[in-house]
């Protein structure tokens, strides 16, 4: 089993993997640049772990234990002895490319050289290796420590070897491991466009406000945060990035089609928690203050502004409506990648309990409802705007032809 660990990056989320690397008895090498990086990793572990003392959850030998076995290292060559190495950098292909090329330079030939990318090519990240084989994707969610799921992205060129040996090490580091193809946003970031896609949509029509929507998906779904309250966790500028990055990839398929309020309140500066105002305002602890939303601008006060018919000016937020309609889109995405072989059933269902935190996995919860309704539910959609958007996956056509159900 690996027991020496590189990790590239000492921002949030490497610093987050070397921690869960160092608990599993690791000999984690966190690398960076940036000497000021690496000692604010240290003190952020410092207080964190101080933090779990606190709560009862370790004691001070078991703190002591897991810091020992984390080295800060500024040097890319202090990764040489390094079993497994995983880069948790900037979004930046070109910039990935790079320091892989110089990191298997020094690592030696059976080093499993990683990417901790959300979004971008294995297949491209591993064309950089002169043995690409030992090339794949791990893909972590934050926080790191607490997030059970790991997406595993083998590349067409990872080596069957490589593979296995890096789902037996995350699964040993008591992690959840699902396997996915080597496509735009894996699996959670492709299934869970619609969570926020959609929810932007029925803004931008005026169905709801932010607080409405948000309201109806904990309400009626048992969601822990809203749409908006999660964008505004995640940051406007990241999640607005990843959705543009996934409808490029994807060849503009309308299904992913990003939002110009998300693209405006981005450009605004209103990036959620971070920048202490995004779809809500927030105190100078990140909490959210309630009962403020930033949907009452100028342009929507105007009371000129809303030319809907008469009819459809009245209370158009049913919150169970709200709920359906996102539901039966985010059920639409995990049947299509069920559909393209992107994960197994189990995977993705497992992805998106413990990965985002859904209160059921999409296709356990589309066998509740049943086939028929996300069949007749995504008909609806499309007959009402007939728009590519709307169009129903063929896998849950055909399973109600059949009968069929997920599980």
């Amino acid at each position: 089993m690996i027991k020496k660990v590189g990790i590239i990056g000492a921002g949030t989320m490497g610093s987050g993997i070397a921690q869960v690397a160092a608990t599993a008895d690791c000999k984690v090498k966190l690398f960076d640049l940036n000497q000021d990086a690496l000692e604010r990793a240290k003190a952020a572990l410092e207080k964190i772990l101080s933090r779990l003392i606190e709560k009862g959850r370790i004691d001070e030998k078991e703190k002591n234990r897991i810091q020992q076995n984390i080295r800060y290292v500024n040097s890319l060559k202090e990764l040489s002895d390094s079993d497994l190495t995983i880069e948790a950098i900037v979004e930046n292909l070109d910039i990935k490319k790079k320091v892989f090329q110089e990191l298997e330079g020094y690592v030696n030939t059976k080093c499993i050289i990683a990417s901790n990318t959300s979004s971008l090519s294995i297949a491209s990240i591993a064309s950089s290796l002169n043995e690409p084989k030992r090339c794949v994707g791990i893909h972590f969610f934050n926080p790191a420590p607490l997030m059970k799921l790991v997406e595993v992205i083998p590349a067409i060129q990872t080596s069957y070897e490589t593979l296995e040996m890096t789902i037996d090490t995350i699964a040993s580091w008591n992690k959840t491991v699902a396997v996915a193809k080597d496509t735009p946003g894996f699996i959670v970031n492709r299934v869970a466009r619609p969570f926020y896609g959609e929810a932007l949509r029925m803004y931008d029509e005026g169905i709801a406000d932010f607080a409405i929507i948000d309201h109806a998906m904990k309400s009626v779904g048992g969601f822990r945060m809203g749409p908006f309250e999660l964008m505004d966790f995640i940051g406007n500028d990241v999640n607005y990035t990843v959705t543009e990055t996934v409808f490029k990839a994807f060849y503009f398929d309308p299904r992913y089609k990003p939002s110009f309020t998300q693209k405006r309140f981005s450009e605004a500066g209103y990036l959620g928690r971070k920048a202490g105002i995004g779809y809500y305002e927030y105190d100078d602890n990140g909490k959210k203050v309630e009962d403020t939303t930033k949907d009452t601008n100028a342009f929507a006060k105007s009371s000129s502004r809303d030319s809907r018919p008469k009819g459809e000016q009245s209370d158009k937020a049913d919150e169970k409506a709200i709920f359906d309609r996102i539901l039966v889109m985010l059920i639409n995405e995990a049947a299509d990648a069920l559909f393209l072989n992107i994960a197994s059933a189990e995977d993705i269902d497992n992805a998106m309990t413990k990965g985002v935190n859904y209160p059921k996995g999409l296709l356990a919860w589309a066998d509740e409802k049943g086939i028929d309704w996300c069949v007749n539910k995504m008909d609806a959609l499309y007959d009402e705007y007939r728009e590519d958007r709307y169009r129903c996956s063929s896998l849950l056509r055909k399973m109600n032809k059949e009968k069929n159900t997920f599980f």
